[in-house]
């Protein structure tokens, strides 16, 4: 059961990896597009919830990996 407790963990904290992967290629395809200030942190800011939110898909799924490998 708690194989199936680490998996998931592991599995949220790869979507989470790749969430942030998106974000910063995202922020790069950004500052190379040679935006103006305002244009440049209006694309940032559009990043920043999905950044908190892949952040927070990892911290969760380690917490998940954790607690699967103390409990089996």
């Amino acid at each position: 059961m708690f194989d199936i407790i680490v998996w998931g963990g592991a599995a949220l904290s790869m979507a989470g990896l790749i969430g942030l992967v998106w974000c910063i290629l995202r922020v790069m395809k950004a500052r190379k597009a040679n935006l103006t200030d305002e244009e440049l942190r209006a694309a940032v800011q559009g990043v920043l919830p999905w950044n908190l939110a892949s952040l927070f898909l990892s911290v969760l799924g380690l917490m998940m990996v954790i607690l699967g490998i103390s409990f089996s």
